[in-house]
Formats: C-alpha cells, sequence, structure tokens
C-alpha cells in the first residue's frame, strides 16, 4: 500500500468535512501519475508554512496548484514541510496564552493529505543552544534588532521576526513583558532552525527556484533571505484583487511590483470593463482574500448630512490595519500610521472649518484577527472624538466610503487602496505612506513628512483642490493592471468554502492543469520555469 493509499484509508474513517482531503489526495495521485520528470531539469521548492493549520486557504490551494502545474511539465518539485519544526508557529501561536502548545499533530495530518503521492522533505526541530543562551536576559528591542553570526557575516533574525510578531501579536507597539519576549525568542529560535534546515535542503539538490507564501512570516521570511544570499530565484506570492485569484513575483509579493510600462493605455474596451467593475465597488460588491467586507452599504444619513452642512469643507482621512504585513513597505517618511494620525490630529485642532471623517478599515474588525491596537483605541486614548470638527467612522459601520468621497474636497490616505479609487473617481487624494501604486503618479505624494504637512495645509486652505490629469489615468491603468492582467485566476479549479477565506475544490479534468488550457497555468509555469512576468496576456 503506497502513501497516498495509506492517507485515504485513515481519512476515510472521518467525517463529511475531510472531502476536501481526500479530493486533494485523488488530485495528487494523479497529477503523480500523469508526470513523466525531465532528468535534465533542476528542482523547484515550494514552502508555505504560514497559510493554514487545517483545511485549505487561499494561499495554501495556490501552492499546491503550482506546484502540480509544474510537476506536470516535467519538472521535480520537492515540498519543504514542516513537521514539528519550530517551537513556535505563525498560525498555531495563541496570543492570549504564548506558552500554549502547537497544534502540530492537526497540522502534519493536513500536509499528509497536500502532499500525498509528492516529494516532501519534512523538517523536525533541533533549538539551538547556543542562540538560546544569546537571547537570554534581552529586552525586547535587543532582541528585534539581534543579529547572529552566520557565514562570513550576520543574519538579521530580529528582523526576520518582527512582522510575524506584529502579526501574531495583533499590534505595532509590543509590550516588554515576558509573553512577549518568550515569544520573539522561540521566533527567532525557529527562524533559525528554518535557516539551517533550508540551508542543508539547498545544499543537496540545488534547486532553481523556490516558491514562497507572502515573504514577510519568518519562516518565509528565513527562506527567502538564504535563497537570496545563495543566488536562488525566490518566487513568493499572495492573494489578488480579482476573486480566487494569487499575485505571483520575482520579488516581495506584498509590495506588489507591478512592471506596468508608461505606453501602456486603456482600450475602449477595457475601460468599459473597469467602469463596471468600478460600479460593482461602488457598490459594495468585492471582497478580497475570500472576505466581503461589506455585507451591506448604507449611504450617509440626514443626522451626517446635517452636521456636515456646518462646515466649508470634508476631509476623510483612510487607514489601514497596523499588523498587516503589507504595511511593512509603508512607512516612508512617518515611523507608523499612528505617528502620522498624531500629526493630523494636530491640523484637525487648528481647522475648525473643516469636517475631518476617520475611516478605520473593516479588517479592524475581522472576526478571528480583532486589532488590538486599532484606530477607535487611538481615537480614544487622544480624545479626538470630542473634537467638534471630528467623526470617527468604525470598522463595522457599513458606511459607503465612496459617497462620503464624493462629498469630500481631497482624501487622505496612509497607503490604502481606497486612493486608487478616489482618484478614479476624480477627486484628489494625499498620501503619507508608501504604497504599490505610489511609484505610478497616482496620488499626491510629498518626498519628506515636512513637505507632506505643508501640502496638507495648503489643500485645506485653498479655494479649490484639483486633480491632476495623470492622477486619474495612471490610477486606472495601475487599477486595470493589478486586477485584469496581474492576477492569477483561478476559480477554475477552486470555490469558497464555509469557512470565510477558505476554499475547497471544484471537480475538474486534470488536462485543465496544463499549460495550453489555463492562461493563469500558462502565466505562472512560464514565471517560475522561463523567468516569465506572471501576468495574463490580453
Amino acid at each position: 500500500m503506497n502513501l497516498g493509499q495509506k492517507v485515504i484509508r485513515r481519512f476515510q474513517t472521518g467525517t463529511a468535512s475531510l472531502d476536501n482531503d481526500l479530493q486533494t489526495i485523488r488530485l495528487a495521485r494523479a497529477v503523480a501519475a500523469r508526470t513523466v520528470e525531465d532528468g535534465k531539469q533542476k528542482p523547484v521548492i515550494f514552502f508555505n508554512a504560514s497559510t493554514r493549520i487545517r483545511g485549505h486557504s487561499l494561499n495554501a490551494a495556490f501552492s499546491l496548484l503550482a506546484s502540480w502545474a509544474v510537476r506536470l511539465q516535467g519538472v521535480p518539485v520537492i515540498h519543504f514541510v514542516c513537521q514539528a519544526g519550530m517551537s513556535r508557529c505563525l498560525q498555531g501561536t495563541n496570543q492570549d496564552d504564548v506558552y500554549q502548545s502547537m497544534p502540530c499533530r492537526l497540522c502534519l495530518r493536513q500536509s499528509r493529505a497536500n502532499f500525498a503521492a509528492s516529494n516532501a522533505s519534512y523538517f523536525n526541530y533541533q533549538r539551538d543552544p547556543v542562540l538560546g543562551a544569546a537571547l537570554v536576559d534581552r529586552d525586547v528591542q535587543a532582541l528585534l534588532h539581534y543579529e547572529h553570526p552566520f557565514e562570513d557575516g550576520k543574519i538579521p533574525l530580529g528582523a526576520l521576526v518582527l512582522p510575524s510578531v506584529n502579526w501574531r501579536m495583533r499590534r505595532l507597539t509590543l509590550a516588554d513583558d515576558e509573553p512577549t519576549r518568550f515569544l520573539i525568542r522561540e521566533f527567532i529560535l525557529s527562524a533559525w532552525n528554518v535557516v539551517v534546515e533550508f540551508g542543508r535542503l539547498l545544499e543537496r539538490i540545488n534547486p532553481q527556484a523556490v516558491v514562497l507564501f507572502n515573504g514577510q512570516p519568518f519562516p518565509e521570511a528565513a527562506a527567502y533571505w538564504l535563497a537570496k544570499r545563495r543566488g536562488v530565484r525566490a518566487i513568493t506570492h499572495e492573494v489578488s484583487m480579482y476573486p480566487l485569484s494569487g499575485f505571483f513575483t520575482a520579488g516581495q509579493a506584498t509590495a506588489l511590483p507591478m512592471p506596468i510600462t508608461e505606453d501602456f493605455e486603456l482600450s475602449r474596451e477595457q475601460n468599459a470593463r473597469l467602469e463596471e467593475l468600478m460600479q460593482n465597488r461602488f457598490q459594495g460588491k468585492f471582497s478580497m482574500a475570500g472576505i466581503r467586507f461589506f455585507p451591506e452599504m448604507k449611504g450617509l444619513d440626514e443626522a451626517f448630512l446635517q452636521k456636515a452642512a456646518g462646515f466649508k469643507q470634508i476631509v476623510p482621512v483612510f487607514t489601514n490595519v497596523i499588523f498587516d504585513t503589507t504595511q511593512q513597505h509603508s512607512n516612508a517618511f512617518f515611523p507608523d500610521m499612528f505617528t502620522w494620525l498624531d500629526r493630523v490630529l494636530e491640523v484637525v485642532k487648528k481647522h475648525p472649518e473643516t469636517l475631518f471623517v476617520i475611516r478605520a478599515h473593516p479588517d479592524e474588525a475581522r472576526s478571528g484577527k480583532v486589532s488590538r491596537e486599532s484606530v477607535a483605541m487611538w481615537v480614544e486614548r487622544t480624545g479626538a472624538a470630542g473634537l467638534p470638527n471630528f467623526i470617527f467612522i468604525a470598522p463595522d459601520e457599513y458606511i459607503s466610503s465612496y459617497e462620503l468621497i464624493r462629498h469630500s474636497k481631497f482624501v487622505m490616505i496612509y497607503n490604502s487602496t481606497i486612493g486608487l479609487e478616489s482618484s478614479i473617481m476624480g477627486v484628489p487624494v494625499l498620501c503619507a505612506g508608501s504604497s504599490r501604486f505610489t511609484d505610478f503618479g497616482t496620488v499626491f505624494f510629498p518626498a519628506s513628512a515636512e513637505a507632506y504637512l505643508k501640502q496638507l495645509e495648503e489643500f485645506l486652505s485653498a479655494g479649490e483642490v484639483k486633480i491632476r490629469p495623470e492622477h486619474i489615468r495612471n490610477s486606472k491603468r495601475f487599477f486595470y493592471f493589478h486586477y485584469f492582467i496581474a492576477s492569477l485566476r483561478f476559480g477554475e479549479f477552486l470555490e469558497p468554502s464555509a469557512q470565510r477565506g477558505f476554499v475547497k475544490w471544484k471537480k475538474f479534468p486534470l488536462q485543465l492543469l496544463s499549460v495550453p488550457a489555463s492562461p493563469s497555468i500558462r502565466a505562472l509555469v512560464d514565471g517560475i520555469l522561463h523567468n516569465g512576468d506572471f501576468l495574463l496576456k490580453e
């Protein structure tokens, strides 16, 4: 009895909820049966330790689909798989009790289904006593700045785990207490174990590429750092804008590098397609990572309009989720979003003629991911709600951002995608943080904090703020490119499951995973194996 048959027999004793795992095993076995490896091809490594414990998140499914597509091209694939290989992991850690043991048994059960009939290299956890001793008696800041000797230099282990600590603790500001120090130490020790084990795998098989989830969670960040150091092409992926789509890049997926050339212009048909998309978004008919943030969308009520009538102008301020991994790229000239909000509050107090409306990101209140350092907390801490020219819209209030924008003189963002949409609507946008779209001439983006605050004062004092025509043009180009060209679509293979943000397999013929049959698979395979751009060809 082979591994796939053993796993199927084990899973057949479970409940109906395991049907998707059985389908995973069947698909993996079918891929293996149709694979004829080219002995001249170097292997590709796939690694995503931070995408799930149980079930199939979007990124876990993207990784499997990509690996199957590569195998069907005759290229060897090796899955680097955690087998209780970390003392603490991103998904398994309980932020309320960081000492709680990891759910490794449940995770490994899922891994056996995911990687049935596949070549998997499992790694275990070996605690490094020298590193452990070096971390003792360090405070939080010392731990986060810790660099460990590595070959002829050092590896910045503290910096590599910082995004994971922020994400797991659901906050930016970290308490210097023992639970936080414990978690950072364990993340560092676990990241180092990934470096050691992944280094051995790289030396043993000399891959042509590695494909990693996101690039920011510490296991994948450690593997990405080492791959780049070894000169191995590192590809990362994240959920993209189109439903059930992924963004793949030979770089940092969270930075969303877009290869948009200056000569890229939207045709009449593309403009019409974008217009239809935007009309749906204006009604709240969109989702991200399988989450629909606005189950309903309400207009501005009479109370708001009456209050607004007493002011010269309205300026909305759109915020972000502070611990999201995309925020690692955002701090251009303010240390963080809350520092920016502190400066904005000073401006609010100086301009009583202006109604400022702070809109918290809806993801701050998502079940299971509630922020522990939120904009609502900032509002309470600063007493901003007591100001007569200040309104706070909480993350669970389904008021239309788009209607708010239509009533605005200009829009303020840190680096939210709503800035792109505002520019498309013809409303000027003043941006305070680096974003995926700030390099493309889509918004007003001053070069320093001083220049930003000066331009903010100029906008508030001006009789009218006019948007630059190129901001509208470039925002349309960027949004269309991101949504329709850079988002590889996997809706032929996947559909939403009962668990929000998770997916299950559709019934599809295996030939759909071949290059000629699917444009997304063609772009994926070309990108991984032939240094392609991971873009759909229109």
